[in-house]
């Protein structure tokens, strides 16, 4: 029974539409903040750094993104390591309660958890995204990523399924999740690998129709899954390549689904005083890598995943010195100069990582920042 008392509560939210989200803002180029939850962040090396998986940490982190004016945090979701001489992310905080940490913590900042689908029920995902979204005040967003590392679904006592068929699992997922965020009252759902009788959410989220959706698909199969339902794309691809695939996934999206979505990459982020001292920190991390660690991730990926293709073998280093994408690398001018590069391909954003996150977004936002203003990449 619902008390009159409590009536207003059932549908409390969808006051703000999901486009007020800080991640559609008027920036030229989105900025975030990716991976600082996981050990090793970006980088899979024995390098030496201070940047450590501490919750004191990842509240300097956001709260120094957040000053900044950045978009984003994204966490990785991860459920074990890598294994190797380093387990590669095998520290990690668990993307949900930490994404309801920083949104109390922070003002402005879009914050993202990362959802391995097959791990949460969509009833249960639904309900934490709502009381995120609360919690932020509208700036909730998710990642959704369909399990891809299969010694982590077999944590779960999960089947691996065929690599499009998870794709199948997640748009079951993801439209369950849509009606408990939209519908006003209690419904039947009947899916291919959810079925449900009566169900409800409340409250639902502050954004309308749901929170901003990400996505890192980008097989074919995972591109028709982000210009289908996602805000953004997340792709990591040479800046040559990254053109004609953007065009090809915004094509999709706005003629088979008459809707727009943007594209973002992933990066490494190394800015010295000089080239040189740049790219010898660079080559440090190379160095000192987790090349054990770095050759699971490779067979993984080659294996079982459509996303990288044949750009694994070709661009292993960047396995250990940005978890496979771009390095942006050289002096706050060079960098910021990659940066315009990404945006004249057609990116609308890039989240990235550091080596030393919490020394170095500070020292990015004193040496960088400006020149992208000035560069009017940002304002």
């Amino acid at each position: 029974m619902t008390y009159p008392m409590h009536k207003a509560d059932d549908l409390l939210g969808h006051h703000k539409s999901v486009k007020d989200n800080p991640v559609f803002n008027d920036q030229k180029l989105k900025l975030g903040i990716f991976s600082a939850n996981c050990s090793g962040g970006v980088i899979m090396s024995n390098a030496p750094t201070d940047f450590r998986v501490t919750w004191d940490q990842q509240i300097e982190i956001a709260q120094a993104a957040d000053q900044l004016g950045m978009e984003a945090m994204v966490p990785v979701g991860r459920w074990t390591g890598f294994g190797g001489d380093t387990n590669f992310n095998g520290v990690c905080f668990e993307t949900y309660t930490w994404a309801a940490g920083l949104a109390q913590a922070t003002e402005n900042i879009g914050i993202f958890t990362t959802t391995h689908v097959p791990t949460v029920h969509p009833i249960v995902a639904a309900k934490m995204a709502t009381t995120i979204d609360h919690i932020s005040g509208g700036r909730f967003g998710m990642n959704l990523v369909m399990g891809w590392f299969t010694p982590e679904m077999e944590l779960f006592g999960r089947k691996q399924l065929e690599h499009d068929e998870r794709y199948e699992y997640g748009q079951d997922w993801l439209e369950f999740a849509m009606q408990l965020w939209n519908e006003e009252k209690s419904f039947d759902y009947d899916g291919k690998f959810f079925q449900s009788k009566g169900a409800h959410a409340y409250p639902k989220p502050i954004q309308e129709p749901r929170p901003a959706l990400l996505n890192a698909g980008a097989s074919p199969r995972g591109q028709e899954f982000s210009a289908r339902n996602v805000d953004i794309n997340l792709i990591a691809l040479p800046t040559e390549e990254a053109p004609q695939y953007i065009k090809g996934i915004k094509q999709i999206a706005n003629d088979k689904y008459e809707r727009d979505i943007d594209v973002w990459t992933y990066c490494l982020v190394i800015v010295r005083e000089t080239e040189k001292e740049a790219k010898a920190a660079q080559q440090a991390i190379i160095d000192q890598g987790d090349w054990s660690g770095a050759k699971n991730v490779m067979d993984v990926l080659g294996v079982q995943s459509g996303s990288f293709g044949t750009q694994i073998q070709k661009y292993q280093e960047r396995f250990i010195a940005g978890w496979g994408g771009p390095n942006l690398v050289g002096t706050p001018e060079q960098v910021c100069e990659q940066f315009a590069e990404l945006s004249d391909a057609g990116m609308g954003g890039a989240i990235f990582g550091f080596h030393d996150y919490a020394r170095e977004i500070k020292e990015f936002g004193d040496e960088v920042m400006p020149l992208m203003r000035k560069h009017g990449l940002r304002h």
